[in-house]
């Protein structure tokens, strides 16, 4: 992503207890040009998972009222789960609705995917995917019926067990590695809590693949609204980025 010479913005950013990955993901992508100040949604432990996520959306109403008037250019919900508990159409309403509470642009991480994808002219691509199968499941429809054609789905899985919070890169590329995927696929890693970074650089060589992430596609929205232009999102995106930083990507 490139910014050009731009002023400095706020964004507010909206998290899962206990996601470890979106705030440094999102620190690293925003850089200099944007300030990050967070939220964490409330904890709920004893709730089964699908409950959980429906209480995460119905939570987001409070709190894009918690940063208490503090002036803000975006605010974004990166947590993608809750999201695909709903539909495209829905998601987008509701974005929309909660932009007029807040009094700025307003995005979940499944919407800013969604404008960044339709920003850089994907149609079909490989969803890599840390979830439960149901809720895999649900992603693929998700995307499915926003219009893209889902020609591949990675069902990546931690040592332990389904969570995007403990899958390691070094799974994460060894079980897309194993999955063949194609040399010019557009890969979209969902999950906010995924760590993706690393991996977009030996998923990246060799080949004439495009990689898009929940926290990058959230990082590329809060970014263009926070300096008031769209910032440029190209092939290997996360390595434009950094390179524009003038830092080394991982």
């Amino acid at each position: 992503m490139r910014t050009g010479s731009v002023s400095r913005g706020r964004v507010g950013v909206i998290v899962a207890p206990a996601n470890p990955s979106a705030e440094p993901e999102l620190t690293r992508l925003l850089g200099s040009r944007a300030d990050m100040h967070v939220a964490r949604l409330p904890v709920r432990p004893t709730l089964p998972l699908a409950e959980r996520l429906e209480g995460y959306n119905d939570d987001l109403p409070l709190m894009v009222s918690a940063f208490d008037g503090l002036p803000l250019s975006a605010l974004v919900m990166a947590c993608s789960e809750p999201r695909y508990l709903l539909g495209p159409d829905e998601d987008r309403d509701q974005c929309a609705e909660l932009s007029a509470v807040a009094g700025v642009p307003f995005a979940s991480a499944t919407l800013a995917t969604r404008e960044a994808m339709e920003h850089v002219g994907v149609g079909d691509i490989v969803l890599v995917s840390p979830y439960q199968p149901w809720l895999t499941e649900l992603a693929e429809r998700f995307w499915k019926t926003s219009g893209l054609n889902v020609t591949q789905v990675v069902q990546v899985r931690a040592k332990d067990g389904y969570s995007s919070y403990a899958v390691t890169p070094a799974e994460l590329i060894t079980q897309v590695e194993l999955a063949e995927v194609p040399g010019d696929a557009v890969l979209l890693f969902t999950g906010t809590g995924m760590a993706t970074l690393p991996v977009l650089g030996p998923l990246s060589t060799g080949n004439d693949r495009t990689l898009l992430t929940s926290n990058l596609c959230t990082a590329w929205w809060a970014l263009s609204h926070a300096v008031g232009q769209h910032v440029k999102l190209g092939r290997v995106p996360y390595r434009r980025f950094m390179a524009a930083q003038g830092r080394r990507p991982a």
